[in-house]
């Protein structure tokens, strides 16, 4: 089943910027996941990474200590599946 849910949705200024967030927030073990820029969001270059918005502070603090910019960070629904627990 598909549900519309709130998310973080930060944008990066080039590519480089969104790889180097998706390789910083594997290396420690931060959530989320690379999307592409949603439509309704007209930001950056073209990719973004996806986190529940409650991760702001921790994602944000994370990007710009390992010194990566982000153009934009904003809260916006989009689809989830949601697995049937039966």
């Amino acid at each position: 089943m598909r549900v519309k849910r709130d998310f973080l949705v930060v944008s990066f200024p080039t590519t480089a910027a969104a790889m180097a967030c998706e390789k910083l927030c594997r290396s420690k073990g931060l959530p989320g996941r690379m999307i592409p820029v949603p439509s309704q969001i007209s930001a950056g270059c073209g990719l973004s990474w996806r986190v529940l918005p409650g991760e702001k502070d921790a994602l944000l603090a994370a990007l710009d200590d390992a010194g990566i910019p982000w153009a934009a960070a904003d809260v916006v629904q989009l689809w989830e599946l949601v697995r049937d627990p039966a």
